[in-house]
């Protein structure tokens, strides 16, 4: 007996064997059955919850098989974000706001999912405008792999001087008198942009927890219900792992987390995963956080890095023998891995120690893949196919692609990465972001890049023969990456005995319009037959609220989830700016908002509980009746 029924969907269930469907019956945390309501052999009774999806089209869960949800998650109530942006000015605004509410010593912190392309201006923010903006409040942005910068109060807190050197690889900017002028450069190496904001405060522990499962929620809200963490520099094991591992054992994971261990130690990588591979062993865990293997970062000398506004960086000669002796440690010990690689170049030098590890200790079905593979050639697909390997793709070219056309050329970018080609190879392919630190965590961003072929920016980089359908584009991002954590024929499907994860979309992703496919959002998601995230005509079905702590996080007023609200207020403000410039204004002022009357009859913005004041005046405001 089912415990939830759903009826009256459009179910894509990727079964070959059953693709459509318009019910779902889950029973103990699996699907039950699948099919056409009247043919389900399922008997409800009292205790079966049924929901009518109204006729909403139904996904199986979504499955980001890259990206850095545990370091994410420890910081993803300090960030603001500007995705979704479209000014400099908008964005300006929104560091202003929130530097007046983050307390000393915090930082404002844009880190990652936007790029200068997205803004009408085609440029970043200047330094002078940042520091008006947040004269006393440390800022720190990231933008891409290529740069960041910091205000003075930020350059204040790091300690940079004009006798701080120039660290490898990147470069400190400096003004006429030596003194750093805010900038930070990749040169193409980002560690300096990552030891920076690694100087930052943390949260307190507790807030922690509550930012990691904000992220968890934030990401149940887009209809993800797994992902596969690459881990990621300065996040060591096992410290930096407490608090998602405190989550799981209390039963507070609402999507599946399986996790790569990635070396921190440049020259002791070996040791690191002989050290590991006597802790932990790959498929440890339960199916809601187990291990993965290791990776993205096997050593640090096959780390090419992917900033395409610098040319390609040249790995060392001494690469090949410290990736074989790490390569040697995991496959003796059935490690599954992946390997971080955006060049061609440097996937052919992989291969071959790959090649020559295969002679002596085979792989034999062992799971290992290559993450980004942006110039990948045909050889070498044909090299990856022969060694079962695999290949997971994020969109990083939907924030950087302008860049890469600049250096490469509008053809060179045509398929990169070459989507259609490992798709017709039949290689396993599967779909993700890298989020957090570049691309947005948001995978309807992802999915609108490989369906539509444009960046963010409007770039039109991909024509229809490279680009794969919106049923194969669903499928790297569902049943394509559970290969990746070696998780096939458990989840990626609508079909029977598989966990009950499934999203129920806001749009029809197989008839909306190419343009539409980024604000897509899921108005019910279930993991695990638990209904993790509801909204719209499902909101009484959600668990309850969970308030951001702490009180400043940029979260509680300017979350991703609030872009439309946010984008209406914008909006008005222009309107305004524009009315008071030609000297047209209305007759009569409000005493609380002066001649801006805009933007409160566009206030669908949220506003702050206890804040009412704040925003429409102690006795309240006249611009309703203007």
């Amino acid at each position: 007996m089912p415990d939830l029924l759903l009826v009256n969907g459009r179910v894509t269930t990727l079964n070959p064997a059953n693709p459509e469907a318009d019910a779902v019956a889950i029973a103990d945390g699996r699907i039950l059955a699948v099919g056409r309501r009247q043919d389900l052999a399922v008997t409800t009774g009292p205790e079966t919850r049924v929901i009518d999806l109204g006729g909403r089209r139904v996904i199986p869960g979504l499955n980001d098989s890259h990206t850095h949800l545990i370091r994410g998650g420890l910081n993803y109530n300090m960030e603001l974000r500007w995705e979704g942006i479209e000014s400099v000015h908008d964005a300006l605004a929104l560091l202003k706001a929130q530097a007046r509410v983050t307390p000393a010593p915090q930082w404002v912190r844009v880190v990652g999912s936007f790029t200068m392309y997205q803004f009408r201006e085609k440029r970043l923010p200047m330094l002078d405008e940042i520091n008006a903006a947040a004269p006393d409040t440390p800022v720190f942005i990231l933008h891409l792999y290529d740069r960041a910068l910091l205000n003075r109060a930020a350059l204040r807190a790091v300690g940079y001087t004009r006798d701080t050197p120039e660290p490898p690889g990147g470069e400190i900017q400096r003004d006429a008198h030596g003194e750093p002028t805010g900038l930070l450069l990749a040169k193409p190496n980002a560690a300096i942009l990552y030891a920076t904001l690694a100087r930052g405060p943390k949260l307190e522990p507790e807030d922690q927890i509550n930012s990691t499962r904000q992220f968890m929620r934030e990401l149940n809200r887009l209809g993800v219900t797994s992902v596969i963490d690459a881990g990621g520099g300065f996040q060591n094991y096992p410290d930096d792992y407490a608090i998602i591992r405190r989550l799981a054992e209390n039963d507070q994971l609402t999507l599946r987390i399986a996790y790569n261990l990635f070396t921190q130690r440049p020259g002791a990588e070996t040791e690191d995963f002989v050290n590991w591979a006597a802790q932990v062993t790959p498929g440890d865990g339960g199916d809601w956080f187990r291990h993965n293997g290791a990776g993205e970062m096997l050593v640090f000398s096959a780390a090419d890095f992917e900033d395409f506004f610098m040319p390609r960086p040249e790995l060392p000669s001494e690469m090949e023998g410290q990736l074989e002796q790490v390569v040697r440690v995991l496959v003796a010990n059935r490690w599954p891995f992946r390997l971080h690689a955006t060049y061609d170049e440097s996937i052919g030098r992989a291969l071959d120690v790959f090649e020559r590890v295969n002679r002596e200790i085979p792989f034999d079905g062992l799971h290992w893949f290559f993450d980004h593979a942006e110039t990948v050639t045909p050889r070498n697909l044909e090299r990856i196919a022969a060694l079962g390997g695999g290949i997971a793709v994020q969109h990083r070219m939907a924030f950087q692609g302008e860049a890469f056309v600049d250096r490469y050329g509008a053809r060179a970018a045509e398929a990169t990465p070459p989507v259609r080609r490992m798709l017709d190879m039949g290689l396993p392919v599967g779909g993700g972001t890298d989020a957090t630190r570049v691309a947005s965590y948001n995978p309807w961003t992802a999915l609108a890049w490989l369906i539509g072929g444009r960046t963010v920016g409007g770039l039109q980089l991909y024509p229809p023969s490279t680009r794969p359908s919106r049923l194969e584009a669903l499928r790297m991002w569902t049943e394509g990456s559970a290969w990746f954590s070696t998780e096939a024929g458990k989840k990626g499907r609508i079909q029977a005995g598989q966990f009950a994860d499934l999203a129920v979309l806001s749009e029809d992703l197989m008839t909306v319009a190419d343009e539409a496919i980024a604000g897509i959002e899921s108005l019910l998601t279930i993991v695990g037959g638990r209904i993790v995230h509801g909204a719209g005509p499902f909101d009484r079905l959600a668990p309850p609220p969970l308030p951001v702590s702490p009180d400043w996080a940029p979260t509680r007023r300017y979350a991703l989830d609030q872009m439309k609200q946010r984008k209406a207020a914008m909006a008005a403000e222009g309107i305004d700016r524009s009315v008071a410039a030609a000297g047209s204004c209305c007759a009569g002022a409000c005493g609380i908002h002066g001649h801006a009357h805009a933007r409160p009859r566009a206030a669908s913005l949220p506003v702050q509980d206890g804040d009412l004041a704040g925003f429409w005046g102690a006795v309240g405001c006249g611009c309703w009746a203007v």
